[in-house]
């Protein structure tokens, strides 16, 4: 088996060749982004994947953006995501990653949409998975496992670092079994979170050491999953960010760390993660000749 890692193009500004070029020198073989809308914007988008020979996968909100608006409700949302679906199919995305709903709707209304929302997926041959995520269907861990004892057939994207803060601690504690959840992760977002944020100004800072220990033993969760599956490759985004999850200097708002140095020492640092992990496990797991 064997790890792929993605360039998130989130807060990302420049040319893609040169985008590029980062991205292949930090070991990635594409980029995770937003759907375009436009029909411009995709057409540019498919270029530019092209002329650089990347792999992608598709972010898509089911809302209006990060934030729904609270106004709409389940069935403008499926309608949205019937749109994004035919424009994520001109660009030919590995998968779609999915922030889907509404964290204000009852669990009952969430079961419902959801399922609706897999089978929608499933009408258009759009493999997706759904990201846990703040202000989404999935913000919270305990209402995630009530969804997937009523959905098994849905498939994740594991961020974390949201489930953190909005615990306000760690998931360590031998109560917080997530094994139902994991068990259905398909793909990891590779962000570091904390008991006050989701992102730590920089993974590496030793005081931050407990919390990327166990972010990085959620990961090898996820990969000892694929690989008893049988997957040949499995995925992870670094995926630090702007928009108030970088931490900044008062009255100057200057950043703490630059934005595509922390996620590249992340890709970096996962890819030696992921070796260490896969020299132990694969070598001891039978019958993986071809994985």
């Amino acid at each position: 088996m064997q790890l792929d890692i993605f360039r998130s193009l989130w807060g990302w500004q420049g040319d893609w060749a040169a985008c590029a070029a980062q991205l292949r020198e930090a070991g990635c073989v594409g980029v995770e982004a937003r759907v375009p809308f436009d029909a411009p914007g995709r057409l540019a988008l498919r270029n530019s994947l092209q002329a650089e020979a990347l792999d992608y996968i598709a972010t898509v909100f089911t809302g209006a953006d990060v934030i729904p608006r609270q106004q709409d409700g389940p069935e403008v949302h499926l309608q949205h995501l019937a749109r994004a679906f035919d424009a994520a199919a001109a660009l030919s995305p590995r998968f779609v990653n999915l922030l889907a709903g509404n964290d204000r709707w009852p669990l009952a209304q969430q079961v419902d949409f959801l399922g609706r929302a897999q089978a929608l997926a499933d009408s258009v041959g759009m493999a997706c998975t759904f990201e846990t995520h703040r202000a989404s269907s999935l913000y919270s861990p305990w209402v995630t496992l009530d969804i997937v004892r009523q959905l098994p057939q849905l498939r994740y994207t594991a961020d974390i670092s949201h489930w953190v803060v909005v615990c306000e601690r760690l998931l360590d504690d031998p109560q917080d079994d997530l094994s139902a959840f994991i068990d259905r992760v398909h793909h990891v977002q590779a962000r570091v979170g904390y008991a006050q944020g989701p992102q730590v100004p920089h993974p590496a800072a030793p005081e931050y050491a407990p919390e990327l220990a166990f972010h990085q033993r959620v990961w090898e969760s996820v990969w000892a999953l694929h690989l008893r599956k049988g997957y040949t490759t499995t995925t992870l985004t670094p995926e630090f960010g702007p928009d108030g999850y970088m931490h900044l200097l008062p009255y100057t708002r200057s950043p703490v760390a630059d934005l595509w140095q922390v996620n590249r020492w992340m890709a970096l640092e996962q890819r030696r993660h992921f070796q260490r992990w896969a020299q132990h496990n694969i070598s001891q797991t039978p019958n993986t000749a071809g994985l």
